[in-house]
């Protein structure tokens, strides 16, 4: 309120109380007091209701605040609020020690695949040796030895490369005939889950290793592979080939050796014996009968020993196989055709002489003059080994009489 308002309502309270205390007949002193002071409240409430109206929110307000105050009525409860909790504040990650990379890190694809799974997708093989090969691009590998085909001998698993996930090696070979090349093959996973070919490890080759019998991939993801310098068919059984362990790294985009042995040597089991002979002079003995001694000699031309030699003398079966000379032979059968001389070990270069007497009963003539005279090598089982060189192995000798 301004300073002239509070004049003009002082003002006129002030002329309210001469009006009021003209107009009162005072009965006496006391009540005069008394009578007066009532209306005045009452008048002076009723004048200042309406200069408070006159005034406005401006004399209102000020009235409010010079008033005697007021007991406080009741209040309304207030509805009860649910807070909703505060939220933890996010944790500001904390950098792997691990790397310290800004990109997110990549999971590499495991290329991890078994056999079955092998064997039901199209895979892509490194190119097979000049001549007569299989199939390479996408081609299925198969369980069987099917000619034409791509076979699947076997597999293993392990990191080859480094990468902290598991790869997939395989031995396979292109099946022509029994001798068929072969080649180690290490495949991995893509990002779509597909297989996809890291390289070869190792092949079969002309000049050896000819055959790879085994794989294995060890801890530190070198790919073992277990070569032979022949392969095995055409009358070569496989335990005669010499095998060597050799050991395989990936270097980033080829496969190289590492461990084992980088070539072979002379392989003891390739025998070439040779056998020469002389002719049989029969001659009439003081029983009637005719004998005679025939001269043959066997000899090792190959560079490691032989453990056993079979000599086979195909003569009629009249002529029998007499006492002298036949004492280093084991198991003859001088009644069976041809008759059989087993002999023992046979060193390289070495050569042995048997001087063989034979013997025909009186009165019996021969059919033939000529009989076939055989030597073939033999293993410690006694299987027959091939020989490099099968002419000499088989001559003639002539019967003749004296």
């Amino acid at each position: 309120m301004s300073e002239q308002e509070t004049l003009d309502l002082a003002e006129e309270f002030a002329r309210y109380r001469r009006t009021a205390l003209a107009e009162v007949e005072a009965p006496g002193p006391a009540a005069v007091r008394r009578t007066v002071r009532g209306r005045s409240r009452r008048r002076l409430a009723a004048t200042a209701t309406t200069a408070l109206a006159l005034f406005g929110g401006s004399a209102l307000g000020y009235a409010a605040m010079s008033g005697p105050d007021h007991r406080p009525g009741p209040v309304e409860p207030t509805p009860s609020v649910s807070a909703s909790p505060t939220p933890p504040p996010t944790p500001t990650p904390t950098p792997s020690a691990a790397g310290t990379s800004s990109s997110p890190t990549t999971t590499v694809p495991d290329g991890r695949f078994s056999r079955a799974q092998l064997l039901g997708v199209p895979v892509t093989l490194p190119a097979w040796r000049a001549g007569p090969g299989c199939p390479t691009s996408q081609t299925r590998l198969t369980a069987d030895a099917r000619e034409g085909t791509n076979s699947l001998l076997a597999l293993d698993h392990g990191d080859i490369d480094g990468d902290g996930a598991v790869e997939t090696v395989a031995l396979v070979q292109c099946v022509l005939g029994t001798r068929g090349p072969m080649q180690v093959v290490a495949f991995d996973r893509d990002k779509e889950g597909k297989v996809t070919t890291v390289g070869r490890v190792v092949t079969t080759t002309i000049d050896k290793p000819e055959w790879l019998f085994a794989l294995d991939v060890v801890g530190d993801g070198t790919v073992r592979v277990q070569v032979g310098d022949i392969a095995p068919g055409g009358g070569w059984n496989a335990k005669w080939s010499q095998r060597q362990w050799r050991g395989y790294r990936w270097k980033g985009d080829a496969f190289s050796q590492v461990s084992g042995p980088t070539s072979f040597g002379p392989n003891p089991n390739l025998a070439d014996v040779a056998v020469t002979t002389g002719d049989l002079v029969l001659r009439t003995a003081d029983d009637g009968s005719r004998t005679g001694t025939a001269t043959v000699r066997i000899r090792n031309r190959g560079t490691g020993p032989v453990a056993h030699v079979v000599l086979r003398l195909g003569v009629p079966a009249v002529v029998r196989a007499d006492v002298d000379g036949w004492g280093t032979c084991a198991g003859v059968h001088d009644s069976v055709e041809p008759i059989t001389c087993r002999l023992g070990q046979l060193a390289a270069g070495a050569e042995m002489r048997l001087d063989l007497d034979f013997r025909v009963l009186e009165g019996i003539t021969l059919s033939t003059n000529k009989a076939d005279v055989e030597v073939e090598p033999m293993d410690s089982e006694r299987d027959v080994l091939p020989d490099v060189n099968r002419a000499d192995n088989l001559v003639q000798m002539r019967l003749t009489y004296g």
